[in-house]
C-alpha cells in the first residue's frame, strides 16, 4: 500500500497557531488603539498589484525588485480581453476618435458599434500581465491615494493597514517569506517636522503599550534632490578607491545606487563604511534646517534619540527624514521598526504632487521581541465551564451559556453529560477561571453552584448575577 504524503507547511511560510495567535490578536487590536487615537483609518489593500507599481517606486536595482518578489504572469481569457477593452475602447477613441461614420456613431454613443470593436480588438492577441505579491505597502497606499483621489479630502490623510507581504528571502530566525506588517503613512501638503515627529512618537506610545523598553530610536535625514546628487556622486568616488575590498552586493550598489552601500551588514564592510562621507555633513540649508526642527520636536516630546549619520532606507523612494527603533532582543537583525519621508513618490506614480511620511514594523519580529520581554500576558483565559448533570439541566445551561456569552464572557459548554470530577478535571486542564455547576437541585431552586477553580471557593448565584461575579473577577494585564 502507497503510504500516503504527510503535508507541511511550505518552506519560508508558518502557521501561527494557539496559544500564540492570542498574543498576535492583542498587539494587534492594541495596535490599532493606538494609531486611531491618533486619527489613523484603516485602509485594506489588495494583495498583488501590478509588478511595475513596485519597480518604479522601490526602485529596479534595489534586492527587493531584484531577487526577492514573487511575480507571475496572469494570461488573459479571451472573455476577460474583451470585458477589458469594452471598458477602454470608449476612453481610447474618445482622445482621438478620428471623423467619418465611426465619429458620428460614437457622438451618437451607439453600443453596437462599440461593442463590434471590442469584438475585433479582442481577436487580437493581448500579452499577459505581470503581477507581483506585495513586498511592502507604502506603493499600494499611494497608489491607492492618486486613484481614489484621496487629495480632495481636508487636511491630512491619515491611513494604516495590517496585513501579510511577500519576498523571496532567506528563511532564517524572525525572517519568512510571508511575514505581517503594521505600517502607517500621513499624506498631504505639508512636510512640517512635527508631522515626522508625532508619526515617531505614535511608534513609541505603541511600544509602551507593549511593555517592550529596551529600544533605541535612531535618526537621520538623507537629503532631497538639491543635495542628496551632489552627495551620492562624491561617495560614489570614495567608494571607486575602496570597491576591490568589498563583497559583490556592495560593488554592483557602487554603480547602482552608492547610499545603499550603508546597508551591509557584513563585519569586513564596516570599517571601510565608518570612514565614508556622511551625508549629514553634505546637506543643503534647507534640509538641515528641516532635521534640526524634528530634533527639537523629538526634545518637546521627550523622545530619546540617537543620530545615526550612516542610517538610510532600503528603498529608492525616501528622503529627508529617515529613522529605524532597533532592540537588543533580536540579535544581529535587530531592526523592530523604520519608516521615513517619501516626498515625491505620488509623483513618481504619475499622481499629484503630495508629501508623505510613514512608517512600517514586522509582527513576526515585534511579537518576538514581546515575547522576549514579557511584559505582557495575552493566554487565552476561559472565563465559565458550564457542568450539567442529567437532561433536565440541559436547557437551564443552555440559557446560561447564551446569557454569559452575551455579556462577552469566554464560556465552554460540553455537548455531552459528564461526571462532575472528569468535567472539573477537563476545566482546569483548558486553565478556566470558574465552573458553574447545574444539576436537579439548580433547577428546582434556580440557584446555581459557581465555584472558582484556583482556590476552591464556591457559592449559589440565580442565573442573573452569574455573569456579574465572573466579570468582577477578571484579571487585569
Amino acid at each position: 500500500m502507497t503510504e500516503k504524503k504527510k503535508f507541511r507547511a511550505v518552506r519560508g511560510v508558518r502557521d501561527i497557531v494557539p496559544p500564540d495567535s492570542s498574543l498576535w490578536n492583542w498587539f494587534e487590536q492594541t495596535a490599532r488603539g493606538v494609531l486611531e487615537s491618533y486619527n489613523f483609518r484603516e485602509i485594506r489593500l489588495p494583495i498583488f498589484e501590478e509588478t511595475e507599481l513596485f519597480a518604479r517606486s522601490i526602485g529596479g536595482e534595489t534586492d527587493i525588485v531584484s531577487k526577492e518578489m514573487f511575480t507571475f504572469l496572469n494570461q488573459f481569457t479571451p472573455e476577460e480581453r474583451y470585458e477589458d477593452l469594452q471598458e477602454r475602447i470608449p476612453e481610447e477613441l474618445s482622445r482621438d476618435p478620428g471623423e467619418g461614420p465611426i465619429q458620428a456613431l460614437l457622438e451618437e454613443n451607439s453600443p453596437q458599434i462599440l461593442s463590434e470593436v471590442a469584438r475585433a480588438a479582442a481577436r487580437v492577441r493581448r500579452p499577459a500581465e505581470s503581477l507581483t505579491l506585495r513586498p511592502e505597502a507604502t506603493a499600494s497606499v499611494v497608489r491607492a491615494y492618486i486613484e481614489h483621489g484621496m487629495q480632495t479630502q481636508p487636511g491630512l490623510v491619515k491611513l494604516y493597514y495590517t496585513g501579510p507581504m511577500f519576498r523571496r528571502e532567506r528563511p532564517q530566525k524572525g525572517r519568512y517569506r510571508q511575514f505581517y506588517q503594521i505600517g502607517a503613512e500621513v499624506l498631504g501638503a505639508s512636510d512640517h517636522p512635527a508631522i515626522d515627529a508625532e508619526l515617531i512618537e505614535m511608534l513609541t506610545v505603541l511600544i509602551g503599550r507593549c511593555k517592550v523598553n529596551d529600544w533605541t530610536l535612531l535618526v537621520n535625514s538623507i537629503g532631497d534632490a538639491n543635495c542628496r546628487p551632489a552627495y551620492i556622486e562624491k561617495l560614489r568616488e570614495e567608494l571607486h578607491k575602496v570597491k576591490d575590498q568589498l563583497g559583490p552586493d556592495s560593488q554592483r550598489r557602487v554603480e547602482t545606487n552608492p547610499l545603499r552601500v550603508f546597508d551591509s551588514k557584513l563585519p569586513e564592510e564596516q570599517p571601510i563604511i565608518e570612514k565614508l562621507p556622511r551625508i549629514s555633513d553634505n546637506l543643503c540649508e534647507d534640509c538641515q534646517k528641516h532635521f534640526a526642527d524634528l530634533l527639537k520636536q523629538l526634545d518637546l516630546r521627550r523622545i530619546p534619540y540617537k543620530h545615526e549619520s550612516r542610517l538610510v532606507r532600503g528603498l529608492d523612494y525616501y528622503m529627508r527624514t529617515t529613522f529605524e527603533i532597533t532592540s537588543p532582543h533580536l540579535g544581529a537583525q535587530n531592526a523592530l521598526a523604520g519608516g521615513g519621508r517619501y516626498d515625491g513618490l505620488s509623483e513618481m506614480l504619475g499622481g499629484p504632487p503630495v508629501k508623505g511620511i510613514g512608517f512600517a514594523l514586522g509582527e513576526d519580529r515585534f511579537i518576538e521581541v514581546m515575547q522576549t520581554a514579557g511584559g505582557v500576558n495575552a493566554k487565552p483565559t476561559l472565563d465559565a465551564f458550564i457542568v450539567w448533570m442529567g437532561e433536565p439541566a440541559y436547557p437551564a445551561a443552555l440559557s446560561l451559556a447564551r446569557r454569559l456569552r452575551g455579556e462577552g464572557l469566554r464560556v465552554e459548554l460540553p455537548a455531552e453529560e459528564a461526571r462532575l470530577k472528569k468535567a472539573l478535571s477537563l476545566a482546569e486542564r483548558l486553565g478556566t477561571r470558574f465552573a458553574v455547576i447545574i444539576g436537579e437541585n439548580e433547577v428546582s431552586t434556580g440557584q446555581f453552584t459557581v465555584k472558582r477553580l484556583d482556590d476552591g471557593k464556591q457559592c449559589k448565584l440565580p442565573e442573573a448575577d452569574v455573569a456579574g461575579l465572573i466579570r468582577a473577577a477578571a484579571p487585569r494585564n
